[in-house]
């Protein structure tokens, strides 16, 4: 079986590891541009608008 060896274990480990890392980082990014954008709708909105009363 080949899984028995302990090396590929360890390297299967840090591999997904490293996918976990990965995929937390996009989520991050992507839950950045997220607020950014909105953030820029949300002024935008509020400079064409005008004073309000």
């Amino acid at each position: 079986m080949m899984y028995q060896n302990p090396e590929f274990l360890l390297t299967l480990a840090h591999d997904h590891q490293r996918e976990l890392i990965a995929e937390a980082d996009r989520k991050r990014l992507f839950a950045r541009i997220t607020r950014a954008r909105r953030a820029e709708r949300t002024s935008h909105a509020r400079s064409t608008r005008g004073p309000s009363h």
